[in-house]
């Protein structure tokens, strides 16, 4: 059990930390509100396809709770994302995003009756002032781009610090497949409805607009629909903390995919970073 926890973690991380370069080329071709709506769908549809029957198996006093875990876990952060990532880099939201373990213990401890110790409380301080370093530092030297949007990001982060919590304390009994199945049955209708909306039927055959949803598509069936199934088997073999833990590697990869695509951190962006890990990492620790 031990092993396979890291395997996904691991996996997680890989995925999730390219989900961000994906974001970046489907704003290439469409609007902030079309990624997310078109990100839901794609995974929402895949699922469908795969696991229609597995909705009957949902108790009928559980749908609360999936509406709410679906309404936290994806619905609100893929509008999130995708518009922070109009006036910030990739990058810079990867990072802002490991602030998720932090969020889980926070709200675990004023919503969930969470335990904590002195160090912990420490670390979240510690979190906060990195993550002040890295949108102060980013917003003088990166004047092109409005760092405020990056609250949008803190904003999803707590999204899916709340939906973890929600999910260990009423959900803990339900499959991982029937959870991620559940929770896109739920929005597949008002995401289809934003989507349509939008008015994306009327340029559907524009090459940049293809060329976008082919990129979308990947990050909805791969990077939302198949890694939600993941992650909820992680939270359910391990802890919240430890499965939003993730997003200490998600930064590496997103990273190495923002270099290639010709982003950069500055040095004292770097340090902030260190320093959003560093108390990350001591808000997870229990001991």
């Amino acid at each position: 059990m031990k092993q396979q926890k890291w395997v996904l973690l691991v996996a997680l991380a890989l995925v999730w930390g390219s989900s961000f370069i994906l974001i970046k080329k489907g704003l290439a071709g469409l609007s902030p509100i079309q990624v997310g709506a078109s990100r839901i769908v794609f995974a929402a549809l895949f699922l469908m396809l795969i696991g229609a029957n597995q909705v009957a198996k949902v108790p009928s006093f559980k749908w609360k709770y999936i509406a709410l875990t679906s309404l936290f876990g994806t619905f609100i952060p893929a509008f999130l994302f995708a518009t922070a990532q109009v006036y910030i880099s990739s990058t810079v939201s990867a990072v802002l995003n490991s602030l998720t373990p932090l969020n889980t213990f926070i709200i675990g401890i004023i919503g969930f009756g969470a335990t904590f110790v002195r160090r912990q409380m420490l670390g979240v301080v510690i979190g906060l002032s990195g993550s002040l370093i890295l949108i102060l530092n980013g917003a003088a030297n990166h004047p092109e781009q409005d760092y405020r949007f990056a609250a949008f990001i803190v904003i999803a982060s707590i999204c899916y610090a709340i939906n973890v919590n929600l999910i260990n304390k009423f959900l803990s009994d339900i499959p991982p497949f029937t959870i991620t199945v559940g929770n896109f049955a739920v929005m597949l209708v008002p995401a289809s409805i934003v989507l349509a909306c939008t008015g994306i039927h009327a340029n559907i055959s524009d090459e940049s607009v293809v060329h976008a949803l082919f990129f979308v598509a990947i990050l909805g069936v791969v990077g939302t629909g198949l890694a939600n199934i993941v992650f909820f088997k992680l939270i359910q073999i391990s802890s919240p903390v430890f499965a939003t833990s993730v997003t200490y590697l998600i930064p590496v990869v997103a990273f190495c995919w923002g270099l290639f695509d010709g982003e950069s951190l500055t040095l004292i962006q770097l340090l902030g970073a260190a320093v959003v890990l560093s108390g990350v990492y001591l808000a997870a620790k229990k001991q």
